[in-house]
């Protein structure tokens, strides 16, 4: 049983490594839709958009519906769908060239359903497990999607870099063994058992408290801190700031995830105090959304880009650490919960970016504005448009102070019947 656990584990790290995959390849992408096929800003933003709503619908109907499920089987079938996703994706401008965008936008449903399968299933997989310490276990986990982005990161950077921008498909379909190997490596195990409300009624208690909705909303900026840089760090770079794709990916995207994952893993190794970190995971990450937009410094703003990824780091599970640890008894349900909060975080702040930008682009009185500034009209909106993880890193400040402070008072969020 304990040998099966283990290949079950890196069953599950291997499908993090998809979602690494599927929530990344797009951002890495952006310039070259653009410049081959003129996609605006905003249909750009709008891939992002679809990604994450559509793992927001999956979170919700696991959040209510997820005992109609065999979860086990739902767990495998994770990988598959993803798989099938990047294959449309990637071989649709081979089929269709006048129609590339549908094509993106087809591929990029199918995969994020399975994205969001993973989000809602993964997680408790590996909470199911039994461990001597279950939070490091599920930090270690976010750090292998972390890792997975760097690697993610290089390789497109270093095979766009060696085989030009033209021939991305390519790139997309190599990344497609990555589920299948998620999907032999589920092949013959045995899922663990985890716990699902019976019937619909036995959510309604949990959707009663406001603590529940506290740690939803926390989630939520957690998410829209994290995923408006990563999904836009390597436009930025490139657009904002003039660095070259190849040095800003590398230097920037990947720096940031590694930031990332470096965060991640340290918790999994020495973490405690959970509600501490996220306050100045929040506090840190102000600073370097600041230092980003308002410093023209292309160093500057590259090295502020991939901070942002250490102080992001356990904004996501770390949330998800305090609401298992709250709500002992929700079981899938509350990860699908979270999960739903996370996605709607990443699903708006990545999109506000991009129409932001093209507001300020578009605006008349930008051009004067962005002369005044010394910046170029494209500059300016793409500042602008970061300014909305601004905005969200400072209310997330708020909303982490009050469960921190409650944790020091030994105040409960919740009192589960």
């Amino acid at each position: 049983m304990e040998q099966n656990y283990t290949r079950v584990k890196y069953a599950c790290y291997a499908t993090n490594i998809t979602m690494s995959v599927v929530g990344n390849l797009s951002p890495i992408l952006f310039v070259t839709f653009r410049n081959l096929y003129g996609i605006s800003y905003s249909l750009l933003g709008l891939l992002v958009l679809i990604n994450f709503s559509t793992q927001l619908t999956v979170d919700l109907i696991f959040s209510f519906f997820s005992h109609k499920f065999d979860i086990p089987k739902t767990v495998k079938s994770a990988p598959i769908l993803a798989m099938i996703g990047l294959l449309i994706y990637a071989l649709w401008p081979f089929v269709f060239s006048q129609s590339v965008y549908v094509g993106l936008v087809i591929g990029t449903v199918i995969f994020s359903a399975a994205s969001g399968l993973v989000e809602v299933l993964i997680s408790p997989v590996i909470a199911a497990i039994p461990a001597e310490n279950p939070e490091r276990e599920m930090s270690k986990l976010h750090s292998v999607y972390a890792w997975g982005v760097v690697g993610v990161v290089i390789v497109s950077t270093l095979y766009l870099l060696a085989f030009q921008s033209k021939n991305w498909q390519w790139l997309a379909l190599g990344f497609a063994l990555i589920p299948l190997c998620a999907s032999v490596l589920f092949t013959g195990t045995k899922i663990p058992p985890m716990q699902t409300q019976e019937r619909v009624s036995g959510v309604v208690k949990f959707l009663k408290q406001k603590s529940l909705w506290l740690c939803v909303t926390a989630i939520f900026l957690g998410g829209a801190s994290e995923c408006t840089m990563a999904q836009w760090c390597s436009g930025y770079l490139e657009q904002a700031l003039r660095i070259p794709k190849a040095w800003g990916d590398i230097f920037g995207t990947a720096l940031f995830s590694a930031m990332l994952g470096l965060g991640r893993t340290l918790y999994a190794k020495r973490g405690k105090n959970i509600e501490r970190v996220l306050f100045f995971g929040a506090v840190g990450t102000t600073i370097c959304y600041s230092t980003a937009v308002l410093f023209n410094v292309p160093v500057v703003g590259l090295l502020a880009c991939a901070l942002t990824g250490f102080c992001v780091s356990m904004l996501w599970p770390g949330n998800l650490i305090v609401a298992s640890d709250y709500f002992p008894t929700g079981g899938v349900f509350i990860y699908a919960m979270m999960a739903a909060g996370g996605d709607l975080g990443a699903s708006v702040g990545p999109q506000l970016v991009g129409l932001v930008a093209d507001g300020v682009i578009a605006h008349g009185s930008s051009a004067a504005l962005a002369q005044k500034c010394g910046l170029t009209v494209e500059q300016l909106g793409m500042k602008a448009g970061m300014l909305v993880g601004v905005a969200f890193a400072l209310v997330a400040i708020v909303i982490y102070a009050i469960i921190w402070k409650r944790k020091k008072k030994n105040a409960p969020l919740c009192a589960e019947e």
